[in-house]
């Protein structure tokens, strides 16, 4: 995966989790984390596949997080850090929350993409006990279905598809 999507990444695991936040404790926090990570890299692998993808985001922008932000009853109007929120890519974002919210989907979305451009994603396609207790906000599918259902056709398609030209 390009190096290049590592704002993008960041910002979305960082907005996903001030949208669903974790349960308490610093060992959920890091759980939560890992998880929203997960999400985000593989649904950014997907929607940016290629070096010259990464470069067109750099190029032209990811759009921000003021879409969801919107959706989702977030006011951050105080945020004085509010900067990373211009590298949020809505798509990515959501494509990840449909991830979250169906570990299978996320299994077959993984095995489109090179394992080696995201790493292991164990704790997102093989959740337990503890990824849940971590992230109960996170991993609730009627939550994340506002965020999933913005783009999770797309999503759908083109694993759809890939499928399809793989089999």
């Amino acid at each position: 995966m390009s190096p290049d999507l590592a704002p993008v990444i960041s910002a979305g695991t960082r907005w996903l989790l001030t949208a669903f936040p974790p349960a308490p404790g610093a060992f959920s926090q890091a759980l939560a984390e890992a998880q929203a990570r997960q999400a985000v890299s593989l649904a950014a692998a997907l929607r940016h596949p290629t070096p010259l993808d990464a470069q067109l985001l750099h190029l032209l922008g990811p759009g921000g997080s003021a879409g969801l932000d919107w959706l989702t009853g977030a006011d951050h109007g105080g945020d004085a850090d509010a900067d990373w929120r211009t590298w949020v890519d809505e798509t990515v974002v959501s494509w990840a929350a449909c991830l979250l919210a169906a570990p299978a989907l996320a299994v077959d979305a993984h095995h489109l993409v090179d394992r080696g451009q995201v790493g292991e994603v164990t704790r997102l396609t093989h959740p337990g006990d503890h990824e849940h207790d971590a992230a109960p906000l996170l991993r609730h599918p009627d939550l994340l279905e506002p965020v999933a259902a913005l783009h999770r056709a797309p999503l759908l398609d083109l694993l759809a598809n890939e499928n399809a030209a793989l089999g």
